[in-house]
């Protein structure tokens, strides 16, 4: 999951370097914001004692229209958010966390709507010895999702404006490392924004005359992998390869919509059959179970220039051994070089439950 954020990261350079010639008024955010940890899965109801409080900053560069996607997408801003959350339990600790974010705009420009991907260091990580009770975050280094929407007035005094919200951060490795039962803090936030040059913000450039844009369906192979482990403290990890064939359709120059089949091929299962087949020989596991699986899915893209969100929600038909359930979903992250290669980041989950981060390489026929 740390891969994944740094790649994010750098494709979000990538989409903004060629344009740093271009002036580009900016804004600042300061926040506080207290909430509540979501009991999204029971194992951790021992970890919400009280309410976790915190601080949140923000760099917000303005975007008025240079590039095409700027102008379908109302003038988004991209920036950086750093956060410092207090969990308020002796477990969970502190963390700290840095997210690339792109905030969108609703109603006049009133409403905000922030996407960030990050990570995050937690004080407090798991220890078989020293802190076993923290069976959330199996690791330091964790990946962090924030969404965030408020209420948004630039410029109410002297280039000083407020903004008051609610905030979800969410806390994963993506079972890189065991335990990862995550976390979600449903927060308020309420701060000040300063707006240094508001008075030298140049004029949005038009969208214009709107073109309808479509393609032919398109087939496309694409390989990923990586390496994750079992739910079982301690256990080892392993790697994986899933094979995806699929088709797209692209129906306007935001969106295109996806069907396919998946091939999973997971040697963590392999192992965990075998796990508890020995550990529980009463069970139902024998350990002759079959630890591959076979999906199909169906999805859409969302398109940023040659970045793009990637979304889909399958069923496994091929389903030998029980884990977690015959329903998947994937959500993340596309980067198109040319026309026909792609590389993708993305994490593969049963509802809010990570099973692994995958990455791919693809090719578009």
């Amino acid at each position: 999951m740390r891969i994944i954020t740094i790649v994010f990261v750098l494709l979000y350079g990538i989409c903004t370097t060629a344009q740093e010639d271009k002036v580009r008024p900016f804004d600042v955010e300061a926040d506080l914001f207290g909430g509540t940890i979501l009991k999204h899965n029971p194992d951790i109801s021992h970890l919400i004692t009280e309410h976790p409080t915190g601080v949140m900053l923000a760099y917000n560069r303005k975007t008025y229209g240079f590039e095409p996607w700027e102008r379908r997408y109302n003038f988004p801003d991209v920036g950086y958010t750093f956060v410092y959350q207090d969990m308020k339990n002796e477990y969970l600790g502190e963390l700290y966390s840095a997210y690339a974010h792109y905030n969108f705009y609703y109603w006049k420009r009133r409403l905000q709507f922030r996407i960030g991907q990050g990570l995050a260091i937690a004080t407090k990580p798991y220890d078989r010895e020293t802190n076993f009770i923290n069976n959330a975050y199996g690791t330091t280094v964790l990946s962090s999702t924030m969404l965030k929407l408020s209420y948004k007035k630039n410029n109410i005094f002297k280039n000083i404006g407020f903004q008051a919200g609610v905030t979800i951060i969410h806390y994963s490795n993506a079972n890189l490392k065991a335990p990862n039962n995550s976390t979600n803090t449903w927060a308020f936030t309420a701060g000040l924004n300063y707006f240094p040059k508001a008075a030298e913000f140049p004029e949005y450039i038009p969208m214009g005359e709107k073109t309808p844009y479509k393609e032919p369906i398109h087939f496309n192979l694409t390989l990923r992998g990586g390496a994750n482990q079992s739910d079982i403290n301690n256990s080892p990890r392993y790697g994986f390869v899933t094979i995806t064939a699929f088709v797209d359709k692209r129906i306007n120059h935001k969106s295109s919509f996806t069907a396919g089949v998946d091939a999973f091929f997971a040697n963590f299962l392999k192992e965990l059959i075998r796990y508890e087949s020995i550990a529980y020989p009463d069970g139902d596991v024998t350990g002759e179970e079959d630890w591959k699986r076979f999906g199909i899915f169906v999805g859409h893209e969302l398109h940023f220039n040659e970045l793009s969100f990637v979304s889909q929600l399958g069923y496994y038909v091929y389903y030998p051994y029980d884990f977690e359930g015959r329903f998947y979903n994937r959500l993340g992250l596309k980067r198109t070089f040319g026309k026909h290669l792609a590389g993708s980041m993305v994490v593969k989950a049963h509802g809010a439950k990570a099973e692994a981060v995958e990455f791919g390489i693809g090719y578009r026929f």
